[in-house]
């Protein structure tokens, strides 16, 4: 039987989303959850790959077991887990659903403050510097139109396209958070913190509308900045069909 496990996360201390040997990750600490409970392995299969630091509200994996889950193991797996990791729901989905390949979307959220604040520290990006929001909106608007992002995504990137279909793409003001939103049927490398990095310096006024749109039309990868950091960003949202959804 197939499950699908939905999680979230605050991923200040991990090395990311994947297991990986550098470091503590996201699928380690739940793979040794579960078998700690259940005195079996078990091999996670990943949604949407965070990197370092990134967090989330909402992601996925799916796993295969030969057993019938109970809901209350739930609580059980949460007290194994660290504090900063926790499950949402385990629930059976069709033998062929596939927490990857059947996302729809991805929603993410890019947090930018401005004053120094001591509960946003390792949560968004602090940027002291004046931005403008208008200009902003219209780089995040402007790039709906395209579907190439190789100039978004880092280098040595083993993917067979760069084309990605933004849905929405936006900054909004609350209080003294600056956020981007944006929503995509997929992303590539990097991608997020590039689109911000960017977009930030038309904020900033030291980048025009007319070199960012040639920025996006280099379609190179690495020509855009890379530099807004990882523990700014949070994926807040995966889509799927009504009959995958848990």
């Amino acid at each position: 039987m197939r499950y699908f496990l939905e999680i979230s996360y605050k991923g200040t201390r991990y090395r990311g989303f994947q297991i990986q040997d550098t470091g503590i990750t996201i699928q380690g600490e739940v793979e040794r959850a579960l078998t700690i409970l259940f005195k079996e392995k078990f091999a996670l299969t990943g949604s949407s790959r965070t990197d370092s630091g990134v967090h989330a509200l909402q992601n996925f994996f799916h796993f295969d077991w030969n057993r019938s889950f109970d809901p209350q193991w739930i609580y059980n797996l949460n007290a194994i887990l660290p504090a900063d990791i926790v499950i949402k729901e385990i629930k059976q989905v069709a033998d062929d659903a596939h927490s990857r390949f059947d996302a729809l979307s991805r929603t993410y959220v890019y947090k930018v403050y401005q004053f120094k604040n001591a509960f946003l520290s390792d949560t968004a990006y602090f940027y002291p510097y004046p931005l403008d929001l208008e200009a902003m909106n219209q780089a995040a608007s402007l790039l709906k139109g395209f579907k190439d992002f190789s100039s978004f995504s880092k280098k040595n990137t083993q993917v067979k396209t760069f084309n990605c279909n933004l849905m929405e793409s936006f900054w909004m003001q609350e209080a003294d958070l600056f956020l981007y939103q944006v929503t995509a049927n997929r992303f590539l490398r990097g991608m997020v913190r590039a689109l911000v990095a960017t977009m930030l310096r038309v904020g900033r006024h030291t980048l025009t509308m007319d070199e960012f749109e040639q920025v996006i039309k280099k379609a190179s990868c690495g020509a855009a900045w890379f530099d807004a950091p990882g523990h700014g960003l949070v994926l807040k949202e995966v889509a799927f069909a009504p009959a995958d959804s848990i």
